[in-house]
């Protein structure tokens, strides 16, 4: 325990499967760790058992597809505990099968917006925070279908696909601000969301702690995979 003694995390969809075992994670490593996701129940749960185990944390309900939820909770967040050291974008999901030909425009826009542009708002709100901090450490949560095809998955395989290519450029632009961005895929695991998965989040969370523990030289801009 101690690795992230005095530092705060945030951790995005942090109410169930990964990002709930990754939050329980980050807080026995010593992190004050900010819950967020959109069921209040959820994260409540959480915190209790964060809270039983000895650990803080805070929750707060909010929509990461939307800036200005984002913007509102990060104001909060500051004015109660004045940084952010570390942020886990976990929030994602494949969304429903289905082929281009018969995809709809809000099937598209739900599944980009919930795996892509999350990301970029909430990595957007707290940059200003961890460069005015002069250090960050940005995990975001990758999938195979980046580099992979798999049909009826057309619209996840662009989002992570966007999603490594716009963390990859944060890496570069924000390094010389003592920020550090990398990401993570955890493989197929068995979660609320994907039900049909195999592996179970806790066995894979280790390696997001590595990441968001990274030295001042650490490794920035790479996809680190749990099967390897």
């Amino acid at each position: 325990m101690g690795l992230l003694k005095n530092r705060v995390v945030l951790v995005t969809g942090a109410g169930t499967g990964l990002g709930r075992e990754t939050a329980i994670q980050l807080a026995a490593e010593g992190a004050e760790i900010v819950l967020t996701g959109r069921r209040m129940e959820k994260l409540q749960e959480v915190a209790e058992v964060i809270e039983q185990a000895g650990g803080r944390s805070l929750v707060f309900s909010v929509d990461v597809t939307n800036a200005e939820e984002v913007n509102r909770m990060r104001d909060q967040l500051i004015a109660q505990l004045g940084r952010v050291d570390v942020l886990i974008n976990n929030v994602g999901g494949t969304g429903d099968y289905s082929t281009v030909h018969d995809m709809t425009i809000s099937l598209w826009d739900h599944t980009i917006r919930l795996n892509l542009y999350s990301s970029f708002i909430v990595t957007n709100a707290f940059l200003p925070v961890m460069r005015k901090q002069q250090y960050g450490r940005i995990v975001s949560i990758t999938s195979a279908m980046a580099n992979y095809v798999y049909e009826g998955l057309g619209a996840y395989s662009v989002a992570k696909a966007g999603l490594e290519g716009l963390m990859r450029t944060v890496a570069l632009e924000e390094e010389k601000h003592g920020i550090l961005v990398n990401m993570f895929d955890p493989g197929n695991l068995k979660t609320e969301q994907n039900p049909h998965g195999e592996g179970d989040p806790a066995t894979v969370v280790d390696g997001i702690v590595k990441l968001a523990t990274l030295p001042e030289d650490g490794i920035n801009g790479q996809v680190f995979r749990a099967n390897q």
